[in-house]
């Protein structure tokens, strides 16, 4: 199923697949495919970052459960909190230092919904669980980071591409650009 174009429908429709996800992780201390990660290391880096960036550019997001206590409370008021956010206040202005200037809903979806995308790829490895990630989508990231690859590598939050066939499926191309071996798969001492 082909993700929505509009940014409200999108983190929508992205947030709720993570979420599923989330509702299904079986262990939380599961190793994950970012070196030193676990489960809920990939809920909380999401819960984490993205206040702080909004802050960054004037825009508050209601704090909620701690990660450390409750990972599927805290996704829940997380992504209530972002999709009320685009919905309520999409259309404002929104410019962040480093980021630039955009729409607060176009900043959402090109900067977290896009995270929350890629992030669903490792939460669903940790817990044995399939993504159902939309190749379309995968394929359109990935187009849109090419140009700006050794920006993205510099920036620190990218590891070192994993070589991937050129036929591949565009997740598993997306996955290997961000660093990720598609391949991957927990050992059978962390497996759920």
């Amino acid at each position: 199923m082909a993700l929505p174009d509009d940014p409200a429908d999108r983190h929508a429709a992205v947030a709720g697949g993570f979420g599923r996800l989330v509702e299904q992780t079986p262990d939380w201390s599961a190793a994950a495919p970012v070196d030193g990660w676990t489960a809920r290391d990939v809920v909380a880096h999401l819960v984490e970052w993205f206040p702080g960036f909004l802050a960054g550019g004037g825009v508050d997001l209601p704090a909620g459960p701690p990660v450390v206590d409750d990972p599927v409370a805290a996704w829940r008021h997380q992504a209530d909190a972002v999709q009320a956010l685009v919905e309520q206040r999409g259309d404002e202005p929104f410019t962040h230092p480093r980021a630039g200037s955009h729409r607060l809903a176009d900043a959402v979806d090109r900067f977290y919904t896009a995270d929350v995308f890629m992030h669903s790829w490792d939460l669903a490895r940790a817990g044995g669980q399939d993504a159902g990630l939309d190749e379309d989508f995968a394929a359109r990231l990935l187009e849109g980071m090419r140009p700006i690859e050794q920006l993205l590598r510099d920036s620190g939050q990218y590891g070192p591409a994993v070589p991937v066939p050129d036929d591949a499926p565009a997740v598993e191309r997306l996955m290997g650009f961000i660093g990720r071996d598609p391949s991957w798969r927990p050992s059978s001492g962390d497996a759920p």
